[in-house]
């Protein structure tokens, strides 16, 4: 695995770009120590900053603006994950920081992985005093200027440890997929017993096409999370062996690629078995199924996208997105 990437400087400004994700298999087993099959896309989130005069910290985005003292960074529940990588490094003078979308947060393409994995990308390189950070945009307007390499599992770790600040929990796999990229199969060490299972990111080859198709509505990963822990509080044994079927689907990629069909229709038959799958994704997956293409739920499930391995230019009445793995990862 490569693990060394680049930030590319753009005359007064420095940005990194980061890759959205889509789960493949393995959602929620994940979470109990189990391997999970994840992969980035093509679509990104692009975070840039300036310098400015003023101590404090302005963004701009589709979302909206924000602007506070460095000192006195109050909550705004649209960027909380940007403001959490923000106040992970010394800041002695302020910044503008410009994020730009290609696509909405409100379908699950993992845009809070990669938003935060951009802010921390461009952040490990803010040069840390006005004389260092008038040097830096001097040599910026040299063509073709970059700041050294970085350690992308350093990266890793501080965009995985934001996302845990500020969702409670969660898995880290949209994280690897947009730090490393392409398909990755992931093992994070088990929410139960954190200290039980080493982390695991094992890069895959394969490069292929994607249709997610949005369900229409998006029920947040934490409640989705909440909701499934209680039911499996009831029946612990019979999620255990969901856990460890999807957990075997994933090595079963690993071992033969071409298996990925296959373990998209055996997934998405255990996320129902979850009672993950609403009607509006029942009908997504039924529309799949009837044009022969494998898919399943992409995500928490209860909302959210549907993702099949074909490309398909349009689906019934619902959004429709062309994707290709993205093999780059943060750039």
């Amino acid at each position: 695995m490569n693990n060394q990437s680049s930030i590319t400087n753009h005359q007064s400004s420095i940005w990194a770009s980061a890759p959205g994700s889509l789960m493949l298999l393995g959602e929620h087993a994940v979470l109990h120590g189990r391997r999970a099959l994840v992969c980035a896309i093509n679509k990104r989130i692009t975070v840039s900053f300036s310098t400015i005069d003023k101590r404090i910290l302005r963004i701009v985005s589709d979302l909206g603006s924000y602007e506070a003292p460095l000192g006195a960074l109050a909550d705004h529940p649209d960027f909380r994950f940007v403001l959490d990588a923000v106040k992970q490094y010394p800041l002695t003078q302020g910044i503008e920081l410009k994020i730009e979308s290609e696509f909405s947060s409100d379908i699950g393409f993992g845009s809070s992985a990669a938003v935060t994995v951009a802010t921390h990308a461009v952040l490990m390189h803010f040069p840390r005093s006005r004389t260092s950070a008038t040097k830096i945009q001097a040599e910026n307007c040299r063509a073709g200027a970059v700041t050294p390499p970085f350690d992308k599992d350093e990266l890793f770790k501080r965009s995985l440890a934001t996302i845990h600040r500020v969702q409670g929990r969660g898995s880290g796999a949209d994280v690897a997929a947009s730090v490393f990229g392409g398909v990755v199969a992931y093992r994070a060490a088990p929410f139960e017993n954190p200290q039980g299972r080493p982390l695991e990111i094992v890069p895959l080859t394969g490069s292929f096409q994607l249709t997610a198709v949005y369900s229409g509505s998006k029920m947040k990963t934490a409640d989705v999370i909440r909701y499934l822990e209680e039911r499996r509080a009831l029946n612990a044994d019979y999620f255990e062996k969901i856990f460890d079927r999807m957990d075997a689907s994933v090595g079963e990629v690993i071992d033969d690629f071409s298996q990925l069909g296959r373990m998209l229709i055996l997934n998405q038959k255990l996320m129902e078995e979850m009672g993950l799958c609403n009607a509006a994704l029942s009908e997504i997956i039924q529309e799949f199924r009837d044009l022969k293409v494998p898919a399943k739920i992409s995500g928490s499930g209860l909302g959210d996208c549907a993702v099949g391995l074909s490309e398909i230019p349009k689906f019934g009445r619902f959004q429709t997105y062309n994707l290709q793995v993205d093999s780059r990862g943060v750039l």
